[in-house]
């Protein structure tokens, strides 16, 4: 076992503090990384304050890892010391089931084990990149491009990758009509992506106050839904809606811009339940649909995507004794578009 030192939530309701955790040591297949940056994603804040249930303390979020191969185990072969790798949200699979022999290891039949808040198949507690250290096998670590900084690289490992794939899943191109929901951290990396795929991108935010940002990422055109009328006047528009946000929307008045044989995909979790009526699909044979991250197949895949096209995440550095203001202030969307941890700064 090796110490590490990692910014640590002790309890759903107490502030987070420097300490230190044990990473196991490598195994014939494990590959050590140094942890450069981590990015802070809505769904760390969820866990880290225990609104999506029972969550396991002491806990070390982060599952948008960008950082350099150290020491590697006997039997690696995808990776060797002075590597730039990543590391998503989960860090294993069955690797046996229909899903994860297609490929799809997301949705593993006998759940994948998650970067943090999660148990290995052994029983013990995984932690997440709020960490100076993280050790994994080899088959879920990612090579990151050279075309790509590695502070800007980090969240691609999860909000590059939710929403690179609906977007190549549902058909995003050139001749495709796209729209975003949202202009926060996945809806600026949705905006990137469906621009590079060839799509005619539209945002669809409640204000107007990004849309110097949207259009510079790529958004074609971009409207404000809080103002009367506007979903109105953009009925049968859309073959693809991706909805980043976490808010209650009104699913039928989304639904009407959709042309025929249309599909809205969530990315975002809203936590209550949301309600349609049904006719907004069948009159349209429209879909509604949800997509969750990205198998480690398509993960290479996106982020080899990104660096062909220039694209990184809209960052803010932050050290480690800025964590809890951060969570504040996204919650709040008072972020442009991403806080990542420079790991430098812990302990």
């Amino acid at each position: 076992m090796t110490t590490v030192a990692a910014i640590i939530k002790p309890t759903a309701d107490a502030p987070f503090e420097v300490g230190t955790i044990e990473r196991r040591a490598p195994r014939a297949n494990d590959v050590v990384i140094d942890v450069h940056y981590a990015g802070i994603c809505h769904s760390d804040i969820h866990q880290a304050r225990e609104e999506w249930g029972k969550a396991i303390f002491p806990m070390v979020p982060g599952h948008e890892i960008a950082g350099i191969v150290t020491e590697v185990g006997d039997a690696v072969t995808k990776h060797q010391v002075g590597d730039r790798v990543g590391i998503g949200c989960f860090v294993d699979s069955c690797r046996e089931c229909e899903n994860c022999l297609a490929g799809e290891d997301q949705f593993c039949l006998k759940g994948n084990v998650a970067t943090y808040n999660g148990r290995e198949y052994d029983g013990e507690p995984t932690y997440g990149g709020y960490s100076k250290q993280i050790v994994a096998d080899e088959n879920y670590v990612l090579s990151i491009p050279e075309g790509i900084e590695l502070d800007v690289a980090a969240p691609l490992l999860c909000a590059g990758i939710t929403t690179y794939s609906p977007l190549k899943h549902w058909g995003a191109g050139p001749g495709k009509q796209v729209a975003i929901v949202g202009m926060g951290g996945l809806g600026h990396m949705g905006v990137k992506i469906a621009h590079a795929l060839g799509a005619e991108v539209t945002v669809l935010s409640q204000t107007t106050s990004k849309e110097e940002d949207g259009k510079r990422f790529g958004a074609d055109h971009y409207y404000a839904t809080g103002e009367e009328g506007t979903l109105k006047s953009l009925r049968g528009r859309f073959d693809l809606i991706i909805n980043t946000v976490s808010a209650d929307l009104d699913i039928d008045a989304y639904l009407s811009t959709l042309k025929l044989n249309g599909s809205m995909v969530f990315v975002g979790l809203p936590e209550n339940t949301q309600q349609f009526r049904v006719f907004s699909l069948v009159g349209g044979r429209r879909s509604l649909a949800g997509s969750n991250i990205g198998g480690i197949r398509e993960t290479q895949e996106m982020l080899d995507f990104c660096a062909e096209h220039g694209i990184g995440s809209q960052i803010e550095l932050i050290g480690a004794d800025e964590v809890e203001g951060a969570y504040d202030r996204v919650v709040r969307s008072d972020v442009r578009y991403r806080f990542v941890i420079d790991t430098a700064t812990i302990g």
